[in-house]
């Protein structure tokens, strides 16, 4: 199949970033949410990323433009009949999902292929959902998505080869590396990830350190690019949360268990950045 035609299902900052990175590589994109205010925001920021690369000259205006230009928005998942690819893109809530796994296969067509962008809950779970399991993948691209140059390709147990090598294909003609991982909780990178982060939450919970010096110890002593907790307010509590959620769920072991100050963050509603305000403030 060669692909042109790309829905994205969810347009907050997966979504649109998918959106965008699709439009630039010249993929024609159907970005749909419930709420027409959530896609005129998406769109705003996606020219705004553009204008960005313009001002720093890896973009000209012709090239905003034409992106732009191919991304339409929609609030009706009929106007998904013609894609050949759908990427869900919705909050990580299984029974969201599965909801919206099943109002997209309803409108497509049985040869489109179907994709989640799940960062932590089972493909071959998802991939029940929907006839022609066969065609259904996980494509886990990470946060900002025009940045990182990850996709993360995982099989269930029902993926065909043909919706292996699609899905490879893709992710080469949007510029990025691919991965192959098996359905287990958190695939690879946040299996390994995201422990890492809810050990640094339970020794800032201990008082063992500052939240400033656990994030200043990774960075120095381990060359990260950015300490855990700033990694994860960037990610957003309640998303990691869910990730942990679901590993100690999957995994049915106490190593895996959400730490509580993370609990207590989420229900104070200090998610991080999108709330102005997780272990660390912001304006």
């Amino acid at each position: 199949m060669h692909l042109q035609n790309i829905g994205v299902i969810g347009a907050g900052t997966m979504g649109n970033g998918i959106a965008q990175v699709c439009a630039l590589a010249g993929l024609d994109v159907t970005l749909l949410d419930i709420a027409d205010s959530a896609l005129q925001k998406a769109l705003a920021t996606v020219a705004k990323n553009l204008d960005r690369q313009v001002t720093k000259g890896s973009l000209s205006e012709a090239q905003k433009l034409a992106a732009l230009g191919k991304i339409r928005t929609s609030t009706d998942y009929a106007s998904l009949k013609d894609v050949q690819l759908v990427i869900e893109a919705a909050t990580e809530n299984l029974d969201l999902k599965l909801k919206v796994l099943q109002q997209i296969a309803a409108q497509v067509s049985p040869a489109c292929v179907i994709a989640s962008n799940t960062s932590s809950l089972s493909i071959t779970q998802l991939a029940a959902s929907v006839s022609q399991p066969e065609r259904f993948i996980g494509l886990h691209f990470f946060n900002p998505v025009p940045v990182m140059k990850l996709i993360e390709v995982i099989r269930g147990l029902q993926t065909s080869d043909a919706t292996h090598a699609l899905a490879l294909d893709m992710a080469q003609r949007l510029g990025k590396t691919a991965i192959t991982a098996g359905n287990r909780p958190g695939f690879v990178v946040n299996r390994i990830l995201v422990p890492m982060i809810n050990e640094a939450i339970q020794v800032l919970d201990e008082g063992l350190a500052s939240a400033e010096d656990i994030d200043a110890g990774m960075l120095l002593g381990c060359n990260q690019p950015i300490g855990p907790l700033a990694l994860a307010d960037l990610i957003g509590l309640d998303t990691l949360l869910a990730i942990m959620q679901a590993f100690y769920d999957g995994f049915n072991d106490s190593k895996y268990r959400p730490a509580p100050l993370l609990k207590e963050m989420v229900a104070a509603g200090y998610l991080g950045r999108k709330s102005g305000r997780g272990f660390h403030a912001y304006e």
